[in-house]
């Protein structure tokens, strides 16, 4: 199968990304169903990159109805070590205005109901996620924007919650309160899913409105969000262009690539083994190798 090892996932408004050479799309069969959307292969700057439109092109799949599992267990199948996510957040603070970019640094999960887990079913994984977001990758997207020419702010609070509607003006003013600084639908569970399967996740979050709580500006409406969207867009994709020529070739100063080292709980010997064979591409390097029963011979008569 094709490899890449950077992974794109654009969100509202993102659907493409322009500027890939040798492009190639390939669909993608997991253990969770199929992704969002078939994963476009292309080389930018010295990246060979996995391109997936988050919610399908034409916009087809609402936030709590994305397909989290396949989309990173695809990108993972491909060989993808780092993902970045584009998506569109409404700002919780006076200083992040429309049309800045985020590079958030903590999450805040107000989701229900939407699986955040690999794992279960007999199989107990207990990740660390103090640091929710790679701090190397998202200092080179830091980095990136502000080369792209973007008002950028480094670091920040978002918080998740499962949409589709937009927040009621009490539930803005609690974020506020809670020192909440973005609001999105869709980091949670991709951020982690992407820590089980020991990948670099950081985001590049565009604001695109200050939510209901602004006494001098309009409610939230899906109008102001599409303009934004459209501003902010390639905006977005510069940013990610800048961002994989400076991508280092190693991970070396990240807590990713071994988040499930010391995580696995369950005994080895009682891992059923549909989670064996579902999750050995996660899986495989921590456990010992199953045992082959040996084929029994025919007897001559």
């Amino acid at each position: 199968m094709e490899q890449a090892t950077l992974g794109v996932i654009g969100g509202s408004g993102v659907y493409q990304m322009e500027g890939l050479t040798e492009v190639k799309e390939v669909k993608v069969k997991t253990p969770f169903g199929d992704p969002s959307d078939v994963i476009v292969l292309g080389i930018l700057g010295n990246q060979r990159i996995a391109f997936l439109p988050r919610h399908g092109r034409g916009h087809r799949i609402m936030p709590a109805e994305l397909p989290v599992r396949a989309n990173i267990y695809a990108f993972k199948s491909l060989g993808v070590e780092r993902i970045i996510s584009i998506s569109a957040v409404g700002s919780l603070r006076e200083d992040f205005a429309p049309l800045d970019i985020v590079i958030p640094d903590q999450l805040f999960d107000r989701t229900k109901d939407r699986p955040t887990s690999f794992f279960g079913n007999g199989l107990v994984v207990h990740i660390s996620f103090a640091d929710p977001f790679c701090p190397e990758l998202s200092q080179v997207l830091y980095n990136a924007a502000q080369k792209a020419g973007a008002r950028t702010h480094k670091g920040g609070t978002l918080v998740v919650i499962d949409g589709p509607q937009f927040s009621t003006k009490a539930e803005s003013e609690v974020y506020r309160q809670w020192k909440m600084d973005i609001i999105g639908m869709t980091a949670v569970p991709e951020a982690k899913l992407a820590r089980e399967a020991e990948m670099c996740y950081a985001a590049v979050a565009m604001v695109t409105d200050y939510d209901v709580w602004h006494p001098s500006h309009d409610s939230v409406t899906v109008e102001m969000v599409v303009q934004n969207l459209l501003k902010n867009a390639e905006m977005g994709k510069r940013i990610v262009r800048y961002a994989a020529s400076e991508i280092p070739a190693e991970r070396t100063h990240c807590p990713c690539p071994t988040a499930l080292r010391d995580s696995i709980i369950t005994a080895r010997d009682r891992i059923p083994a549909k989670s064996r064979r579902d999750l050995g591409l996660l899986l495989d390097m921590y456990l010992p190798p199953t045992k082959r029963m040996p084929v029994a011979k025919k007897s001559k008569k």
